[in-house]
């Protein structure tokens, strides 16, 4: 027996139908320590942790708490032993207040049995004073961004005092302000002696926080050591089984004629006088903090929300989008950064999300022609190489990864010619991002314009020809490829620099 540590797996097995998603999975976290886990879209880490907060039961295999024996049987169970769980896909209820999510499954109650609201509400406001969280209690989460929503979730978790605590993908929707109040925590949560499991596929945190690190691939551990025996460049060749020679497969592009114009685009408190163009084959991005007002725009243009003012023209054509309808008519689409609340359908199966936006193609004298649905599901999940048992797969089993070429097959069956892509490569890992990156290149040699909204400046610097960064709801400067740096976009994001005139 080991004292030093808290959580040990061993020999863990879990199938699904046509996937072996762990074989043979044996790893321990010690006691005070974060244990980052590495490993591509689908290589298990997420499955392990699901088996370990008690959403799974493995197929064989046992789990030892204190080097004792459990058997965890549901996530109310697996909190009783001090385990709580950060989710990496979003799921929680929109009509929900912020204080019904925080005490949901733990709510306290009156002698009588009855909820205690009083107490609820009392509970929510110190655990927010406490975080120097200014949320009213009673906001719905609808209202909130992902950024808040997924910073309530982090909240929720780390309250419940747990001895082990699981990070599926926590950065992958806050801002860097948010991450180092987070880092802050995982050194409180170290100092008690508490330990962290931690899953990310941002190689500059790892690096910072992890104490061990252990790699996955294609639902085996490849390989377990403390940080100080890895480098990054190793990480990398472990998850992915090869060398990753450029992680921007960026080409030049004969760029062809105006195809997207936006002038003056305004909407009252949330953008202002936004003006920008792509041409055919031009890959623009969109730069920011969090609140700029980058979502904001692109949910507007797709009809998602409405705007107030200002010109949409698309092949030199005055357009006005109403609603999702007239944009997908229009030939523009969008790949959202809420790819569960607005993507997919996850209980749908993989045929079904992908032929979704074109069922016009495939029902008409009154019947669905299936063939035709069914070739041109296989031929566009081929095309983004979407990895899955068949295509009756229901969508939620899928990796992120995954289901972001699934929405993107969807989207290439109407045959756009503008793609938006708002956070494309969010909670996902450094092969799949490849992937990403190397279809965006592909459809931009197709003539279609993309407009590409991320927090991540090396992949907007790696992957545009311009750049348009927003501040405060205002475009303040538009880069082109020469003189792109991260220093230049950042004075931008922050106000400190603004361009005179941006075209």
């Amino acid at each position: 027996m080991n004292a030093d540590i808290k959580l040990r797996v061993s020999n863990i097995d879990k199938s699904f139908p046509g996937v072996k998603a762990l074989n043979q999975v044996n790893f321990a976290v010690r006691k005070g320590t974060v244990h980052v886990l590495c490993g591509e879209n689908g290589a298990g880490k997420s499955t392990l942790m699901k088996v370990i907060n008690g959403i799974y039961r493995p197929d064989a295999g046992e789990i030892l708490i204190d080097e004792k024996p459990v058997d965890i049987k549901n996530p109310i169970q697996a909190r009783s032993l001090g385990i709580s769980m950060i989710f990496q896909e979003l799921n929680y209820i929109p009509e929900m207040t912020i204080e019904e999510s925080l005490c949901v499954g733990n709510w306290p109650r009156d002698r009588y049995g009855r909820i205690n609201w009083k107490e609820i509400r009392k509970r929510t406001k110190e655990l927010l004073a406490k975080e120097n969280l200014n949320y009213n209690p009673e906001t719905k989460l609808k209202e909130l961004t992902v950024s808040d929503i997924q910073m309530l979730e982090i909240l929720k978790a780390i309250s419940y005092n747990s001895d082990i605590i699981i990070m599926d993908e926590p950065t992958s929707a806050i801002t860097n302000k948010e991450v180092e109040v987070l880092f802050q925590k995982i050194n409180e949560i170290k100092s008690r002696g508490a330990c962290i499991i931690y899953i990310s596929h941002k190689m500059d945190e790892i690096f910072r926080i992890a104490d061990e690190i252990t790699v996955f691939r294609d639902g085996c551990v490849v390989d377990s050591r403390p940080i100080g025996e890895y480098d990054l460049e190793t990480v990398i060749s472990q998850m992915v089984g090869r060398k990753l020679e450029n992680n921007f497969p960026k080409e030049e592009i004969k760029l062809g004629g105006e195809i997207l114009k936006v002038q003056s685009l305004t909407q009252k408190d949330k953008f202002e006088d936004v003006s920008f163009h792509v041409r055919e084959g031009e890959i623009i991005g969109f730069a920011g903090l969090m609140g700029a007002g980058r979502t904001e725009v692109m949910r507007s243009l797709f009809g998602l929300d409405p705007y107030e003012s200002g010109e949409i023209f698309i092949k030199n054509q005055k357009t006005v989008i109403k609603n999702v309808k007239s944009s997908i008519d229009k030939k523009m689409v969008m790949l959202s950064e809420d790819r569960r609340r607005f993507g997919i359908i996850p209980v749908r199966s993989i045929k079904e999300n992908v032929a979704l936006a074109s069922l016009r193609k495939f029902i008409y004298s009154g019947r669905l022609h299936e063939e035709e649905e069914n070739k041109a599901v296989k031929e566009f999940c081929e095309k983004m190489n979407v990895k899955a048992p068949d295509f009756e797969t229901k969508i939620e089993s899928l990796s992120g990864g995954n289901q972001q070429k699934v929405i993107l097959a969807k989207w290439m069956v109407t045959d756009p010619d503008i793609l938006i892509v708002d956070e494309p490569t969010r909670g996902i890992d450094v092969g799949a991002k490849y992937e990403i990156y190397k279809l965006m290149t592909e459809l931009a040699k197709q003539k279609k314009a993309l407009v590409m909204v991320s927090s991540e400046l090396p992949e907007l610097i790696g992957m545009c020809d311009r750049i348009y960064i927003m501040s405060k709801g205002k475009v303040t400067g538009m880069l082109t490829r020469d003189e792109f740096t991260q220093e230049s976009i950042m004075a931008y994001a922050t106000g400190t620099k603004i361009q005179k005139e941006v075209k």
